[in-house]
């Protein structure tokens, strides 16, 4: 999701300490059938060891063989893999798609390593494609999308390095237990609000960010940006209906609510009821989920994370 760099530069930090050189390669710029999307990496180190991808598999090998040439001499390199030339065709690349990928000495980042690992806010790398000079800034565009732009003369590939959704939790029962793997594997952040303590505790959750106060009072306090989603599996409306009122009235890419067309149809009639729009009341989805016939509480969590994901790249739910 948003946050996939983590792993990838906490084992930056793990590689250089241990005293390895690296080369980083990047998805910069893609048309058409990339298997894999603009910023995605794959790291190397002089060992042969390697993380990420930058495709399925087609342009790995051409791929190492320019990252290995980067240790050695520091000169970055743009490659170009396109399915009309005969280097895309020599690696596989025939699916009709365009991948660009820049591969450059980790030398130029390696003092950014604390920064990166440590912010709570959005970065931006900006790395000149030619020379490798890369530059830590805030970014100064609302988009969380990575972009390849030509500026002087040069092309420079502008990362950015999005901090994880927040998603907050309404109900700490059993659909919410089978969420947290799914939302691990995401690298999502997750704050489970439930005031009732024999649900909230450290033995069902271990390790997590849960909080005892009524949702609504948690809400009023803390920001919901346009990075945050809002989820009540509570299924009990004295808990679900206050968060729901604070989110609708929120910048908040998604909201859900748990519970059946009934009980949607009721949740719905309360909130006109307390002067919520149709246009208002219509950004819940609910039943939470996309509709797979889920029954037990692993493939209700699976529907409603799956959803999650689709409206946060589509902006609507398949």
């Amino acid at each position: 999701m948003s946050s996939d760099w983590k792993p990838l530069w906490r084992k930056i930090k793990q590689w250089h300490e241990a005293g390895h050189s690296m080369a980083l390669a990047t998805v910069v710029d893609t048309w058409g059938a990339s298997p894999r999307p603009v910023g995605s990496y794959m790291l190397l180190n002089d060992r042969g060891e390697i993380e990420g991808s930058v495709s399925g598999g087609c342009i790995e090998g051409a791929v190492i063989e320019a990252a290995q040439e980067t240790m050695a001499n520091g000169v970055p390199q743009l490659l170009d893999f396109e399915a009309s030339n005969d280097r895309a065709w020599e690696v596989g690349l025939s699916c009709g798609g365009r991948v660009r990928v820049l591969v450059e000495s980790m030398i130029t980042k390696i003092d950014f390593i604390p920064q990166v690992l440590e912010a709570t806010e959005a970065l931006e790398l900006i790395t000149d494609c030619q020379t490798g000079h890369t530059i830590l800034a805030t970014p100064q565009s609302a988009t969380d999308k990575s972009y390849l732009r030509e500026e002087q003369g040069h092309d420079r590939f502008h990362h950015i390095l999005a901090q994880p959704l927040h998603v907050i939790v309404i109900g700490a029962v059993h659909i919410t237990q089978a969420m947290m793997k799914i939302a691990d594997s995401l690298d999502l952040a997750v704050t489970i609000i439930d005031p009732r303590g024999r649900f909230a505790t450290a033995e069902r959750f271990p390790g997590r960010t849960m909080v005892s106060d009524w949702p609504d009072e948690y809400l009023t306090r803390h920001p919901i940006t346009g990075s945050t989603a809002v989820i009540t599996l509570s299924h009990d409306p004295k808990l679900d209906d206050p968060a729901l009122e604070i989110a609708l009235t929120s910048p908040c890419f998604y909201i859900a609510a748990l519970g059946s067309r009934k009980t949607q149809a009721a949740r719905q009639d309360r909130l006109r009821a307390k002067g919520f729009t149709e246009q208002q009341i219509d950004r819940i989805h609910g039943p939470a989920g996309l509709d797979i016939g889920a029954k037990t509480p692993a493939e209700i969590a699976l529907s409603i994370m799956a959803q999650l994901v689709d409206i946060y790249h589509n902006g609507t739910a398949l």
